[in-house]
């Protein structure tokens, strides 16, 4: 049986990491969040993953150093999910996103040096080398020994990809220096039903439900690849079992779609009728990322399986019914909490 922790384990991907690993078997799981995404409390279909599974729970802001007194001293596998990410919260709130994300980093670097955990593995983000692609036209699909680059350092998109590329180089180094094992992660526009509301795809179905008329397309000819969430737990996992020490892994998808396609295909979904029209991008979005994922099929037998199109299908019908049962529902924590 392998001891398991999830710090961030309440969120996106930290609950399909859960969900994958109960069905799998094997695992005793912790998952230790504030849980924001409800209020402070656990949402209703975590709750049920928890209860139907006898996940232990460990609540608490783990900005702060103390909250990791509650927590054991001896994991099998860590995982550093916990973060605050969403397009919407870098550019309103820039400086907490550096204060929260630098702050969980550096209090779990300093745990782990006073526990005895095999290995960790830290999520980053493609965010970490956008500059890259745009300033010195770096090739696409990119491998990850393409160099970290801001392009602008003063530009609060960037201040998520600042963070991620502290916890690269600490978890790394930290790994070194106390002994244990690390592998990292790089994501590529992870997406799926329960994904949150500061995203592209919940944007769009929001939007068409809405019936803004004519719809905007933000940045038409731009392009990425959306990696399905199933696809992405099973990346990660990988990773993380049979991921080699001190590795980086692109997970994603290798097929680029421009966001007209995403558009309208989910304009078509939601039975859409009106007209589009081309609007320019937001401050700071790259024009096109697209990952190189063949040191991850090399590696970890890591193969995307989830086209976008049906995964998408199964995202936006999600949502729609979610937003359906709840009209009056607002995502909390920053929308309902004022930043200091």
């Amino acid at each position: 049986m392998k001891k398991v922790l999830l710090l961030g384990g309440a969120g996106f991907i930290g609950y399909n990491i859960a969900k994958y690993l109960t069905e799998k078997g094997g695992y005793k799981i912790t998952i230790a969040d504030n849980f924001f995404r409800a209020g402070g409390k656990i949402d209703p279909i975590l709750k049920n993953l928890v209860d139907e599974n006898k996940i232990a729970i460990k609540p608490g802001d783990y900005t702060e150093p103390k909250s990791f007194n509650k927590l054991d001293k001896d994991y099998d596998y860590v995982y550093m999910l916990a973060s605050v990410v969403g397009v919407d919260y870098v550019n309103k709130i820039p400086h907490e996103i550096i204060r929260i994300n630098t702050a969980l980093i550096f209090n779990t670097l300093e745990w782990l040096r006073k526990s005895n955990c095999r290995k960790v593995l830290f999520t980053s983000t493609s965010e970490c080398y956008a500059g890259a692609v745009e300033a010195f036209n770096y090739k696409i699909p990119t491998p990850e020994t393409v160099p970290l680059t801001i392009e602008d350092i003063g530009h609060p998109r960037f201040t998520y990809a600042v963070t991620k590329m502290l916890g690269e180089s600490g978890f790394i180094n930290y790994s070194r220096k106390l002994d244990f094992e690390c592998s990292i992660v790089r994501y590529h526009n992870v997406y799926g039903p329960r994904m949150g509301f500061k995203h592209v795809i919940p944007h769009l179905v929001q939007r068409f439900k809405n019936n803004e008329s004519p719809f905007k397309i933000y940045g038409h000819d731009q392009t990425r690849s959306f990696n399905y969430i199933d696809d992405a737990v099973i990346g990660t996992v990988k990773a993380m079992e049979v991921g080699k020490n001190r590795e980086i892994y692109h997970i994603g998808d290798e097929e680029e779609i421009s966001i007209e396609d995403l558009t309208r295909f989910t304009g078509n979904i939601m039975n859409f009728k009106g007209k589009y029209k081309y609007a320019p991008t937001y401050p700071g979005s790259v024009a096109r990322r697209c990952p190189d994922i063949s040191k991850a099929k090399k590696d970890l037998g890591y193969v995307p399986k989830v086209n976008w199109k049906d995964g998408l299908k199964d995202t936006i019908n999600w949502y729609v019914d979610y937003l359906d049962k709840n009209k009056d529902l607002h995502e909390s924590f920053y929308d309902n909490k004022k930043s200091k």
